[in-house]
């Protein structure tokens, strides 16, 4: 708990909310921003019931869009699809493709994750395929300059930026 709490001071001065993946307990009882929930965590309802009802609350979908549905019916405020590539930290994820988040960008009104594998130099791909986020570890942490890691995906965003006329 200490550290889930030193990280808290650390997201709340970079102005970034706080959000406990996997462990409704720990995120109730440090008072995080928001949850992800994973295929053995509780129904995003009760994970709701338990934060309060401006917590954030995520729902991993694998590769199901059924599951997506069934989050944005219970209230979650995102979810996310992946692995969209392969990954070292979860290599036995299941694949998704890029046709979830074309069909998610069509009939999704929540933000939609891509999850697994991702890189820089992958992740555009991703955001025209309807990606409003991207979470990544590997190509961010493993890097001996996070800040211009961080910068590099940033760009991807800012050059993906439509503006309505």
């Amino acid at each position: 708990m200490n550290e889930a709490r030193a990280l808290q001071r650390l997201c709340l001065n970079a102005g970034a909310p706080f959000i406990i993946n996997d462990d409704l307990e720990l995120a109730a009882g440090i008072g995080a921003d928001g949850i992800h929930l994973g295929r053995d965590d509780p129904d995003p309802r009760g994970a709701r019931m338990k934060l309060g009802p401006g917590a954030i609350v995520g729902v991993s979908c694998y590769n199901r869009f059924e599951l997506a549905i069934d989050a944005q019916r219970a209230g979650a405020d995102y979810i996310a699809f992946g692995r969209f590539f392969p990954s070292s930290i979860k290599p036995d994820a299941v694949q998704a493709t890029s046709s979830l988040l074309h069909r998610a960008a069509e009939e999704l009104v929540i933000p939609v994750v891509a999850i697994g594998g991702i890189t820089p130099e992958n992740g555009s791909a991703l955001i025209e395929a309807g990606a409003d986020m991207l979470a990544v570890i590997h190509a961010v942490f493993s890097q001996t300059d996070i800040q211009a890691a961080c910068e590099s995906f940033k760009q991807l965003f800012e050059t993906q930026e439509v503006y309505p006329q």
